[in-house]
């Protein structure tokens, strides 16, 4: 990895109508270049859907008001699969959401709600129940989703995988091992194996780290000695072979703006400091995404080919596109402990040799990028093709994180919409 010592200039990319309110508690996620962003509450729930053009700070409403659509919907979550979003849970606790599974699909190349191909069962513990404060990644061709709660404010501890292909849910696992019951956690997706950090159990908030392996379908208690601090409301992302963990905090009345990295190769925590006069917001139920070369996952080489088995069925695995981007104590003794060495946090002034390889960005200012909406109308002057070109559009970028909404938030504004890159120290 690069040596190249470098810290994080972060910039507040101003809005213009049109444009979505400010709200927190909402889902995003990445697919095609285009950042997505669907419901959350401001006031109240809010079921508006959004595409932003990153490169040119546009945002697009899209149409939400299809019988195939989603209502209100808040702490639900929200991925990306092969150019379809598929958005679980976030429903208001009534009758009609105890009878539904809570799952909905969307085109982006047709710009559709889609029917959701969930498979007939014959009992209602063959698939999810509505649930908040969930977490989901993609691997494979399957969805991963773990905890939340319900609706009777039970945090859960139930493990599922959604299959895209067969549309069959299968439980993986309840927790008699693993971080048992959590919500208002982050997870992400690195080689064969997810990582959970933090949360809530309960009313507890936790700064524990979980792995859980997809080959061999078992779960990993990696012991942190040192890191951040329990938090719940936070954000996670894949930057190159490294964790970040951006926000949240222990109330919603005091929301932390420490960003963090978690190197998943030499397993240490680095605090990630801003450049003087640069400070990050203070964001709590909040999104982060990334974008960019180095936020941008490849196929599983590794395990492309190969078959795992879940509870019901055999789930094949290949390569995915999900540039996406959403413990406590177990109930039983993990099969494997993984001791992680002690932190080594970077000093503001001074930083030692990044062992994370965050790169330095010759972006500054308060555009998201260097590439103008002229330069997007030479590629094609058609916002689709640029779309469908997807190398095309992230090749040009720099690595960027979003940070989107989250408290506090700005009374009758539009939302806020804080940019990251890495500067050369």
């Amino acid at each position: 990895m690069s040596q190249r010592s470098s810290s994080c200039l972060w910039t507040s990319v101003p809005q213009v109508s049109p444009a979505p309110c400010d709200r927190y508690k909402h889902a995003s996620c990445v697919c095609r270049g285009n950042v997505y962003l669907l419901g959350g509450r401001e006031r109240h729930s809010l079921k508006d859907f959004w595409k932003y053009n990153v490169m040119c700070n546009v945002w697009i409403e899209l149409d939400c008001n299809d019988d195939k659509a989603p209502e209100e919907l808040e702490e639900h979550s929200m991925v990306a699969r092969q150019g379809v979003l598929c958005v679980f849970g976030g429903l208001r606790g009534t009758a009609y959401s105890k009878s539904k599974i809570p799952l909905w699909l969307f085109d982006t190349a047709m710009e559709q709600w889609l029917h959701s191909q969930v498979k007939n069962s014959s009992s209602q513990n063959d698939a999810p129940s509505n649930r908040k404060g969930h977490s989901a990644v993609v691997f494979g061709s399957s969805m991963y989703v773990y905890g939340g709660y319900n609706d009777m404010q039970r945090t859960l501890q139930e493990f599922w995988a959604y299959d895209f292909d067969s549309g069959v849910w299968s439980l993986l696992s309840k927790g008699q091992v693993g971080p048992g019951p959590r919500h208002s956690h982050s997870v992400m997706v690195h080689q064969d194996s997810m990582y959970l950090y933090g949360g809530l159990q309960g009313l507890k908030e936790q700064r524990d780290l979980w792995r859980w392996n997809f080959l061999s379908q078992t779960w990993s208690s990696m012991r942190v000695f040192s890191g951040p601090s329990k938090l719940m409301g936070h954000s996670a992302v894949l930057y190159k072979d490294s964790m970040l963990l951006f926000g949240g905090g222990v109330t919603q009345s005091a929301p932390s703006n420490c960003l963090w990295g978690f190197s998943l190769t030499t397993l240490n925590w680095e605090k990630l400091f801003s450049l003087p006069g640069s400070t990050a917001p203070c964001r709590i139920h909040h999104c982060s995404v990334g974008l960019g070369p180095n936020f941008k996952p490849g196929p599983h080489t590794d395990i492309i080919n190969k078959e795992i088995s879940t509870s019901n069925s055999l789930i094949k695995l290949r390569p995915f596109k999900n540039k996406c981007v959403p413990s406590t104590l177990s109930t039983g003794q993990p099969r494997e402990d993984i001791e992680l060495q002690t932190t080594q946090t970077w000093k503001k002034n001074g930083l030692r040799d990044n062992s994370l390889g965050f790169e330095g960005s010759e972006t500054q200012g308060n555009s998201l990028t260097a590439v103008t909406q002229q330069d997007v109308r030479k590629k094609g002057n058609s916002e689709n093709s640029a779309e469908e070109t997807e190398d095309g559009l992230v090749k040009p970028m720099p690595n960027l994180l979003l940070i989107l909404g989250g408290k506090p938030l700005k009374e009758h504004a539009s939302i806020s919409v804080w940019k990251m890159t890495w500067a050369d120290n």
